[in-house]
């Protein structure tokens, strides 16, 4: 789930592995995150996982509206994700972002009563769903930087940067070229 390069742990075809890393541009922080396959052959239920914890990504993102609150966001993610069969990491949010990388307010990926922040025109958000094959509980281990899934099961996490606007919600780390504007999924 999150850890430091080691030459004890290799990565090998049929694995996956999350990119997370941010930008600093003209003082403003921007946090994105990807889960790919390692090579071309993926385990059917890890292909799956991959698909169903992107896709939570964009229905959090589609509640990132003028009027709706924080916890419109998680619940949207948490619905979509439990739904498929998987489990939301509790542990990790994601988090307002701007002059720095960890602002207000934290955006929780599941269902959060009485977390009523609501959202204005102008809040960068990043919304970042990391979801559990297994059961939703992690571990921090003793270098107390690397996380795993408590029953060793496989996550991912995808995140983007957006931007609550009047109209739909725009996502500031886009990774194709063609649009900054959120796409149908």
């Amino acid at each position: 789930m999150h850890g430091i390069p080691s030459e004890k742990r290799k990565l090998a075809v049929g694995d996956i592995v999350s990119i997370d890393c941010g930008v600093i541009l003209d003082g403003y922080y921007g946090d994105a995150a990807i889960t790919v396959a390692v090579g071309t052959e993926i385990a059917p239920d890890l292909r799956k996982l991959l698909e169903v914890t992107e896709a939570s990504l964009y229905r959090g993102i589609e509640q990132a509206r003028v009027g709706n609150n924080v916890g419109d966001v998680g619940a949207a993610v948490q619905q979509y994700v439990e739904a498929a069969g998987f489990s939301v990491v509790r542990e990790f949010v994601g988090h307002g972002v701007g002059r720095r990388l960890h602002e207000e307010p934290q955006i929780p990926n599941y269902r959060t009563p009485g977390v009523n922040a609501k959202l204005r025109a102008g809040m960068t958000l990043a919304i970042e769903p990391m979801v559990n094959l297994g059961k939703a509980a992690v571990r921090l281990l003793q270098d107390d930087w690397t996380v795993v899934t408590a029953d060793h099961s496989p996550s991912a996490h995808f995140e983007h940067t957006i931007l609550v606007t009047k109209g739909e919600p725009e996502i500031l780390t886009w990774r194709e070229k063609t649009s900054s504007k959120l796409k149908a999924r």
